[in-house]
């Protein structure tokens, strides 16, 4: 890539999987820490925050669970409910990686055209 991300921007790895207590449990017991809080979000459009799926916008709910590991953060999401790119990721390839998170700043608009171009799917939030 002509811009370089900046490894210290990376924040997450996101992991969808099927049972989040069941995934909770056996992240805390390898990495000999307390099981992690699990807790529900929703995802829903608003003026500040645009939430969509395949172009339109929804509303969905997930199980959350953040683990912290140090300089970034594992994210472990269960969907429960509505349309949802989790939710279609679960469907097609069950428990994985769904996606990485790096901050950018103000490169963000220059990194996301060159991933484009090499043939990457983009969604921002």
């Amino acid at each position: 890539m002509k811009t370089p991300i900046n490894k210290n921007g990376f924040i997450q790895i996101n992991i969808v999987v099927k049972d989040i207590e069941k995934a909770a449990r056996k992240w805390a017991d390898l990495l000999g820490i307390p099981m992690p809080e699990i807790r529900k979000g929703h995802l829903e459009g608003s003026k500040d925050y645009k939430y969509e799926y395949r172009g339109e916008a929804v509303s969905a709910d997930l199980l959350v669970c953040n683990i912290d590991m140090g300089g970034f953060v594992l994210e472990l999401h269960q969907p429960v409910g509505g349309p949802s790119s989790f939710q279609e990721f679960l469907d097609t390839h069950g428990n994985g990686v769904h996606h990485i998170g790096f901050e950018v700043g103000d490169k963000r608009d220059e990194i996301i055209s060159e991933l484009i171009e090499e043939g990457y799917q983009m969604r921002t939030v």
